[in-house]
Formats: C-alpha cells, sequence, structure tokens
C-alpha cells in the first residue's frame, strides 16, 4: 500500500470514528465517565486486594475461595438479577451496583476476617450481577445501530484503560500511605489503609448516573416470562453463543485472579514494578478495545474474535514458561490486548439481535458463562499452585482457550468461510408470548 493511499485509507477510520463518537448519547457519556471512575477504583482494588489477604496470614487457597464465593454469586444471581435490573430499571441498577461494590469493599477493610471475606465477596457478587446484567441492556437502549459497537467497545476500553492510572497508583498507595503511618508498605496497615481510598473511589463512580434520565421500562419489556420463552424459541442456538464463552471463563479463572502472585512469585518482582507493569497492560487493553470496532467492521465480528483469541496462545505459552521477566512482560501485553478486545464485539453481536424483552435475560447468560469458570477455577488453581506451582495452570489455560477458539470457528464459520459470519447464524429474535 502506498504511502497516499495508506494515509487516505487512515482519514477514513479517523472520520468514521469522530462520526460515531458523536452520535454517543448523552447517558452513554454519563456511563463511560462513571466507567473511568470505577475502572481505576477497581483496579487497585484486584491489584492489592491479594496481597492485603495475604499479609494477614492466609494463601493463595483462601483467595481461590474468595473469588469463588463472588463468581458463584454473580453465576447463581445472574437470572435473577436480570428481573431485578428490569424492575428497578437501568438507572437504579446501575447506582445500586456501585453502591454494594463500595460497601463491600469498607467492610472488608473495618472487619477483617474470613467470614466478613466470604459475606462481601458474596456481596461484591451481587453488585458485578446487578452491573453486568445491567451495562448490556442500557447501553442498547442508548445507542443507534451505526455507533453501537463503538460504544460497546469504548464503555470496556475506558473502564480497562482507566485501569493504567489504577494499577499504576496502586503499587505506589501502599509506599505513600506506609510512609505516612509510619509502617512498612507490605503490612496489612498499608494496605488496609489503601483500600478505604479506594472504598471512596467505587463509591464515586455512583456520582454521574444520578444525573441520567432513563424511562422506566414497560410491562412488556419487565416480564417474569421473558426468560422462560427465550429458552424455548431458541435453544439450539443459544447454547452454541454461549458455550464458547463459557469454555473461555474456565480457562481464564485458573490464572487471571492469580496474575500478581504469579510475578511476584516466580519472577520476584516487587509491587510497585508489578503495579506499573498491570497499569501498562490496562492501557494496552483499552487501546485494543478501542481499535477493535473498526477491524470488527471490515472483517466480521466472528472472524475478528477467531482471529484475536487465536493469536493470544503463542503470547499465553511465553507468558507461562518464559524464564525471564521481560519476555513474560511483553507476552503479558499483547495476550492481554489480543484475547479481551474481542469481548464488547461479542456481547453487541449478541444483544443487537435480541428484542427488549429478552436483552436482561441474555445478558444474565452472558454473565453466567462467563462468570462459571471464575466461580469454580480459582479454588482448582489456588490449591494446584500450592502443590505443583503455575506450569499446570497454563497448560490447563492453554488447552481450554483453544477449545473455545475452535468452538467459534465450528459454529459460525466452518459451513460457509467466504460469507460474513452474521450471515451463516439465524439470529436471535425474541416475541414475547403475553401481550
Amino acid at each position: 500500500m502506498s504511502r497516499s493511499n495508506f494515509m487516505s485509507r487512515f482519514g477514513q477510520v479517523m472520520a468514521t470514528y469522530a462520526d460515531r463518537l458523536a452520535a454517543f448519547h448523552p447517558n452513554a457519556r454519563l456511563y463511560l465517565v462513571s466507567a473511568v471512575i470505577s475502572g481505576a477504583s477497581m483496579g487497585v482494588f484486584r491489584f492489592l486486594f491479594n496481597f492485603y489477604v495475604l499479609s494477614l496470614g492466609y494463601d493463595q487457597e483462601l483467595l481461590g475461595n474468595l473469588v469463588t464465593a463472588t463468581s458463584f454469586t454473580a453465576l447463581l444471581m445472574a437470572l435473577p438479577m436480570g428481573y431485578v435490573a428490569d424492575f428497578l430499571g437501568r438507572k437504579a441498577s446501575l447506582i445500586g451496583g456501585a453502591s454494594l461494590s463500595c460497601v463491600s469493599v469498607l467492610m472488608m477493610v473495618l472487619f477483617p476476617s474470613t467470614p466478613v471475606f466470604v459475606a462481601m465477596n458474596v456481596v461484591l457478587g451481587f453488585a458485578q450481577s446487578l452491573a453486568g446484567v445491567t451495562m448490556g441492556p442500557f447501553l442498547m437502549e442508548n445507542s443507534g445501530e451505526k455507533e453501537r459497537t463503538y460504544l460497546f467497545s469504548f464503555a470496556s476500553g475506558f473502564q480497562t484503560g482507566s485501569q493504567f492510572v489504577g494499577n499504576w497508583i496502586g503499587g505506589y498507595l501502599p509506599t505513600w500511605l506506609g510512609i505516612a503511618q509510619g509502617v512498612s508498605p507490605t503490612s496489612t496497615s498499608a494496605y488496609g489503609a489503601s483500600l478505604m481510598v479506594i472504598a471512596a473511589g467505587a463509591g464515586m463512580a455512583a456520582v454521574p448516573m444520578l444525573f441520567m434520565r432513563t424511562p422506566r421500562l414497560n410491562k412488556e419489556q419487565r416480564s417474569f416470562f421473558a426468560p422462560i420463552a427465550f429458552f424455548r424459541q431458541k435453544p439450539a442456538l443459544l447454547g452454541k453463543l454461549i458455550l464458547p464463552m463459557l469454555v473461555t471463563s474456565i480457562g481464564a479463572g485458573l490464572i487471571m485472579p492469580f496474575m500478581n502472585i504469579f510475578f511476584r512469585q516466580v519472577h520476584h518482582q516487587p509491587d510497585s514494578v508489578i503495579g506499573t507493569l498491570f497499569a501498562w497492560g490496562s492501557l494496552a487493553m483499552g487501546l485494543g478495545l478501542l481499535v477493535a470496532p473498526p477491524l470488527a467492521d471490515r472483517w466480521g465480528k466472528i472472524k475478528f474474535v477467531v482471529i484475536t483469541q487465536g493469536l493470544s496462545i503463542p503470547f499465553l505459552v511465553m507468558l507461562g514458561f518464559s524464564p525471564w521477566f521481560s519476555l513474560a512482560a511483553v507476552a503479558y501485553y499483547f495476550r492481554l490486548a489480543l484475547m479481551n478486545m474481542n469481548g464488547p464485539v461479542y456481547q453487541t453481536y449478541v444483544l443487537e439481535k435480541v428484542g427488549p424483552s429478552a436483552r436482561a435475560t441474555v445478558a444474565s447468560l452472558v454473565s453466567m458463562a462467563n462468570n462459571f469458570g471464575w466461580a469454580f477455577s480459582p479454588t482448582l488453581s489456588g490449591w494446584i499452585q500450592v502443590n505443583y506451582g503455575f506450569g499446570p495452570t497454563y497448560l490447563g489455560t492453554i488447552i481450554l482457550y483453544t477449545v473455545s477458539i475452535f468452538l467459534y470457528w465450528s459454529f459460525f464459520l466452518r459451513r460457509s468461510p467466504e460469507l460474513k459470519p452474521e450471515q451463516n447464524v439465524t439470529f436471535l429474535k425474541v416475541e414475547h408470548p403475553i401481550k
């Protein structure tokens, strides 16, 4: 491609981007502000909480159980929360999710004990489920067809990109607060004070959502029978749409909750280095999410998912088995960006084909699939790490990711690869059975 053609193509892409951004609804813009605040806050929380628990004398088995408590709750409550989200409305549900996250972090700092940790991770699961099943329908209802993929990617991209700042601060916050208190940066006191700051930040994420103007859902959209109708009408297709995500989540749950522990124990890196690594990783993932929409427009959504996830596998191998920290760090960046940049694209692919009465239900099923592995895998992974190290967990993740990629290809691309994947699928269309 000549330089002039490249510049012309680049200009067209940027013009398209500007047009899509200008189309964002005011409610969507407020949500993006909230996503930045919550992304930064929860990024610090995820980075420091493991260290906080370990500083109290607990081990990875408890950490695995806590991740399981959160994800298992989110899994069990996904369908009920879909109905709750419809009943309360999108605005109240989003505010409720942010508020519950704030309360759960605060309680774990004020009353540190195993029962409180478990109970508050259950509350965090409620918050995660409520926010998760609300986000997709909310963005659907506050976007048009032309900018929808961009909005979904921007929502995820802003949230993960803001973790660049959050993770960087997380690497240094215990040091700063430890110096202020006259204690070690790796002490329980320093970690606890840091998490108190994070609790305040999590609460602030609800403030922009107070200014949203959202209509109350009508009776049809709030019907309890929409999930039943959906299951009866499209069970086979629903299984094809959900199964690859389910397999991916099982693999992700084996390693992702323990990445900070991996870099500390295997590569012997201090908190500040790991925090910086996570910060740049969040930025890499955020940038990946921002470049995803035009690529998905060009290749087709499912083909984009298969390509990006397939390219992530070699980097996952390097991450798990490289003896050099520098190579593992580079692999971490590429694997993180490639594996996660397709999530909003695929979520858009599913939800834009579903009627309003079934959106929260389908979002619930997506949430269940994403949380299933995280509900069970971390407990198994924690036990494996204590007894055998990280090697088997990485091997399991590689195998499961490969299976997931094969399922995407087999379900949506194998029959007519010359066609766009959207043309190969009988899409979801739910008619409400009760008028």
